[in-house]
């Protein structure tokens, strides 16, 4: 039974079990604009995340990805780093949302905080670091199990220690 697919022209039979569904990659050329929005921020005095590869999930794949985006505000001097990810930012706002009980459809409500531009630059880095997009370029940059911190003058690499 030929799979109506091939390698390198040489007909291939039998089942194919696909591999992990990643997203699509983008060049690093492209995380560049969105990085260097937040970069030139004068009340941003530095960000990260943290990115691995789980040496145990439960039964599936262990994959590398990014997790933990975070953002230290010139407002956030004393902050931990737990106030500062962004699903629950002390100084940049929130949009927050909740379940509509007619409809059960999840409804964002308007914008809260002191700067909606500066929310938006730093949810756009989330999400690009975080959406799998751009994991190859920070495997490559960065390496396995680590803790990024970017400054304006610098980005720290330290070894993330997780279980």
């Amino acid at each position: 039974m030929t799979s109506g697919r091939n390698f390198l022209g040489i007909p291939v039979q039998g089942d194919i079990t696909p591999g992990a569904t990643r997203v699509e990659q983008k060049p690093i050329e492209e995380l560049q604009p969105i990085l260097q929005a937040v970069l030139d921020d004068p009340a941003i005095v530095e960000f990260g995340w943290r990115q691995y590869t789980p040496y145990f999930n439960d039964g599936d794949p262990c994959e590398f990805s990014v997790h933990g985006t975070w953002v230290r505000t010139t407002d956030d001097a004393d902050a931990e780093e737990d106030e500062l990810e962004m699903w629950g930012h002390r100084s940049l706002g929130k949009i927050p949302g909740r379940r509509d009980e007619t409809t059960g459809e999840w409804v964002k409500d308007p914008y809260e905080g002191p700067d909606e531009a500066r929310y938006h630059r730093c949810k756009a880095l989330e999400k690009a670091v975080e959406g799998g997009a751009f994991e190859v370029v920070l495997l490559e940059a960065f390496g396995d199990h680590a803790n990024i911190t970017v400054r304006r003058d610098g980005i720290e690499v330290e070894f993330y220690d997780h279980d």
